[in-house]
């Protein structure tokens, strides 16, 4: 029984119980040490394994956190031989990552943490299943990371996933958490009664003051203080927490022991496998035999189990090796990683062991270290591929051998999301290697990191300044980097400095220089109406320069963007949805960002607005799951320009929130255009074009030229034509250039709101509906250039006419779920004379959430909800609930039926 833990306790049952009835569950223990989180997690597993659940066990160790996988492989010991059975790509990234096969198919981690999730619900298929995961503080970073995967996509599975760790110690945002506190003072009083009834009441007073309701405390201080007369007196107990008292007192227990077994628990804490034969191995050259382990156990500190020595508590773990001198620590490091030698399977425990034996440079030990990275790299282990990478730098000789380690260090700490140190061992590996050949990648990591960080200035600058030394020697590079600097300075903002770039690259006739200067006239032709033609030339000699869509998907994301830039949203949004699926099949998960960031803007632009609302609110969580801030950032621009639509006011506010607050375009801008439409929508013209005419008139107004035509209605709404006659020229002008129907509908429609003639203005209506209509895009804007001309119609008192444009707009806003707009239009129509205003059905797909939408399109093409679970990274099982409660809200019954639908 747990004592004083009856929530906590209530907590547990209702996440197994939910779990059992079909749903799953995620949950992590949060507390100092001793606090009870493992006792919880034995509760756990008592309830479970009582109802017939199958139970998965694993626990961080603190000297395995820089081995890539060792936590998951533990947690996966007892069902590695179900590995094989998953899809071949999934079964061969989780067989590479935990040493079962040979191979580079676990570089991309997300498709490791697809087939660990794949996997759970197999298992959960034939019963329901809870993991365990102790010390979740101490996992290695792909172990945390692909278990964190899969407890973020949990469905309907039937899986539970409890992770215990100690408090700010375990980041697992999203995922609900239980932290625990000191027991009350009557539960520890309960607790204490049964460990220290010998003891005087004074002592037990002062015991129970110094636990501070610490569960671990209050059994072990009685036995420390049965051995310590400081107890005695009520003025000798520190003030110290109580985890610190453990250290103490566990560092004594193990003191007391016999020289022998000190060693062996020694040897013990420092080994990293908890193989028995292994550490007595190493603490054999000691002189230390099996018997030894009888004191060790006697002394309840450790215990073997299954050939493994265990420790009773992390903490007994830590005391053991805190409180050793460096030389011990050292001896018996040197004597473990012997012990390993012959050990093929424990080469990157070996490597380690060297290292951390080693008190000054070695070579060998480095050259170790940097075989270790490279295997970690093959099974997806970005932060163990840094660490390795780090280590080997600091044993390393010869300042040449130690830059490259750190440049290698700093490109794989960036790939792992650690963005400062990256950028701390990239300055330190450019400082050590004199060659610019040599140091170009270190340079080239530490620009991108600023300017992912938004310092895009300082990337800026640090490329200018090294790009010169290249270029004779290495013109290409110099070139590439050139490019890399002007990209820089159009995030920044920076016009002059992008043209002062390509001054440079034209200067020093690199072989970039002719695409740089394009970049400038394209970054130009954004920002003012006498740069739109250069800008339009520039960004046809982008595309024309760039290569055609390849194995670089990075690369190819870019051309998507010169589409879009180009006005070319069926090129842009094809492209895109082509690299998607290869991302896809890739799992290339950090690119996938990046391409939906692409994809649902181009959905975005075209009025596919369901198709944008299912691709950003994928792209947003993947997005945040890999964290690229940049990305999730814009990305919740686009759905805040959709919550606009919709007039969700309180949704849009909370997706332009970050971005205002960043201030940096387009971003920023996207998010002031989407509370403009906002306010647009709901009537509030003004406060629509104050922002607008700020916005467009900023230094840095990158994103503004989508928004110009609710500039333009904007202005004539709230009486101000004459604002808007230099954004509509600025529109026309690039409509223009761009030739592309849609672009010319939206310039006639401002056109239409500015002039006076009678004629003018229903012949531009005209031609623009025409327009709308021929370039297939948009229905939303095609609605809302047909309200405004019903509502000059209206006005113009032909009601007849009116009634045709207003009622095919209310129907299209009806659809589209745009409250705003629709009432707009209904209110037209009241003016009219029409009294009875039928709604529209809504769009039977309206009725699906993004993610059966996406399941359901999937399940139409043919896939199985395995192929569909591989694509969108969520379990089979999960892909089968969401396309059961599609069926469901559809009216159908099979795969036949749905793909008749036009999805």
């Amino acid at each position: 029984m747990l004592e004083g833990r009856d929530t906590e306790i209530a907590t547990i049952d209702r996440l197994l119980a939910a779990t059992r009835d079909g749903g799953s569950q995620s949950l992590v223990v949060l507390g100092e040490p001793g606090i009870g989180k493992s006792a919880l997690l034995e509760y756990a597993a008592k309830v479970a394994e009582d109802t017939g659940m199958r139970v998965l066990r694993g626990v961080g160790v603190e000297t395995e956190s820089l081995l890539p996988f060792a936590g998951l492989h533990l947690v996966l010991s007892g069902v590695l031989d179900r590995v094989t059975r998953l899809p071949a790509a999934q079964s061969a990234a989780l067989g590479t990552a935990l040493g079962l096969s040979e191979g580079t198919a676990a570089g991309n981690p997300f498709v490791t943490g697809l087939a660990v999730l794949t996997l759970l619900a197999d298992l959960a298929d034939e019963r329901p299943l809870l993991c365990l995961i102790d010390d979740a503080h101490w996992l290695d970073q792909e172990s945390s990371n692909a278990l964190l995967f899969s407890a973020r996509r949990l469905g309907a599975e039937r899986v539970a996933i409890v992770f215990a760790a100690r408090e700010d110690g375990f980041a697992a945002p999203g995922l609900p958490e239980l932290r625990l506190s000191g027991l009350d003072d009557e539960a520890a009083a309960r607790v204490l009664a049964r460990r220290a009834d010998d003891l005087p009441a004074h002592t037990r007073e002062l015991i129970l003051k110094q636990a501070r309701g610490n569960p671990l405390a209050l059994v072990e201080l009685p036995t420390a203080q049965r051995d310590d007369e400081r107890y005695a007196s009520p003025y000798g107990m520190t003030a110290l927490p109580p985890h610190s008292r453990l250290l103490r007192t566990f560092a004594g227990n193990a003191g007391a022991l016999p020289e022998a077994a000190q060693t062996l628990l020694l040897t013990a804490a420092a080994d990293d496998t908890g193989d028995l034969a292994t550490v007595l191995a190493a603490a054999g050259r000691f002189g230390v035999r099996l018997e030894d382990l009888e004191d060790a156990e006697s002394a309840r500190l450790i215990h073997v189990t299954d050939g493994r020595v265990v420790f009773r508590h992390p903490v007994i773990r830590t005391a053991v090796y805190q409180s050793a001198t460096a030389g011990r620590r050292i001896a018996v490091h040197r004597a473990l990683a012997d012990a390993m030698a012959a050990r093929r399977d424990l080469a990157d425990q070996r490597a380690w062991h060297l290292a951390a034996a080693g008190i000054g440079p070695d070579e060998h030990a480095a050259e170790l270290l940097e075989r270790s990275a490279e295997r970690a790299r093959r099974r997806g282990g970005s932060h163990a591929v840094a660490a390795a990478y780090e280590r080997a730098a600091a044993l390393s000789s010869e300042p040449g051998p130690r830059g490259r380690r750190l440049t290698l260090a700093a490109r794989a700490a960036a790939d792992a999301g650690r963005l400062d140190h990256a950028d701390t061992l990239a300055a330190e590996a450019a400082d050590l290697l004199s060659d610019p050949l040599d140091a170009v990648e270190a340079v080239r990591v530490r620009a991108a990191i600023a300017d992912e960080q938004d310092r895009s200035k300082a990337a800026h600058g640090m490329l200018v300044e090294f790009a010169p030394a290249l270029a004779e020697r290495a013109p290409d590079e110099a070139g590439a980097l050139l490019f890399q600097a002007a990209q820089a300075a159009w995030h920044a903002g920076d016009q002059q400095a992008i043209d002062t770039t390509a001054d440079l690259a034209k200067s020093l006739a690199l072989p970039q220089s002719g695409r740089i200067a394009a970049l400038a006239r394209l970054a130009a032709g954004q920002h003012h109406l006498e740069g739109v033609a250069d800008g339009a030339a520039a960004v046809r000699e982008l595309l024309a320069g760039s290569p055609e869509p390849g194995e670089v998907l990075r690369e190819s994301v870019r051309l998507g963007w010169w589409h879009l830039f180009n006005g070319d949203l069926h090129n842009a949004r094809d492209l895109a949805a082509d690299l998607e699926r290869q991302c896809r099949d890739q799992g290339a998960i950090g690119v996938l960002c990046l391409v939906q960031m692409l994809l649902a803007r181009a959905c975005l632009l075209l009025g596919r607005h369901r198709d944008a609302l299912t691709v950003a609110t994928d792209g947003l969580r993947n997005a945040t799951d890999t964290g690229q801030a940049r990305v999730q950032v814009y990305i919740a621009t686009i759905l805040a320009h959709l919550d606009a639509v919709r007039g969700d006011e309180d949704a849009c506010r909370e997706h332009t929130d970050e971005a205002l607050a960043r201030g940096i375009a387009p971003s920023s801008v996207h998010a002031a255009c989407a509370l403009s439409l906002l306010d647009l929508g709901l009537g509030r013209a003004e406060a629509a074009l104050d922002r607008l005419v700020t916005v467009a008139s900023a230094p840095d107004r990158q994103g503004v030229f989508a928004s110009l035509p609710d500039l333009v209605e904007a202005a004539v709404r709230a009486g101000q034509p004459e604002q808007a006659r230099q954004a509509a020229a600025w529109y026309g002008r690039g409509a223009a250039h761009s030739r592309q129907s849609w672009h010319q509908a939206l310039a006639l429609r401002c056109e239409a709101l500015l002039a006076t003639d009678p004629q003018t203005v229903e012949a531009r209506y005209e031609r623009a509906v025409r327009l709308h209509q021929d370039a297939s895009a948009s229905p939303f804007e095609l609605a809302r250039t047909r309200l405004l001309y019903g509502e000059w119609l209206r006005r113009a008192r032909r009601a007849t006419d009116a009634r045709t444009q207003l009622r095919a707009a209310l129907q299209v806003f009806e659809q589209l779920g745009a409250v705003p707009w629709a009432e707009r239009a209904r209110t037209e129509l009241r003016a009219t004379g029409e009294s009875v205003l039928t709604r529209a059905a809504p769009d039977v797909l309206d009725r699906l959430t993004p993610q059966e939408l996406h399941v359901a399109r999937l399940a139409a093409q043919g896939l199985t909800n395995r192929d569909i679970g591989a694509r969108l990274f969520i379990s089979p099982r999960t892909a089968g609930y969401h396309l059961s409660n599609a069926y469901h809200k559809l009216g159908i019954n099979s795969r036949t039926e749905l793909a008749r639908l036009a999805l």
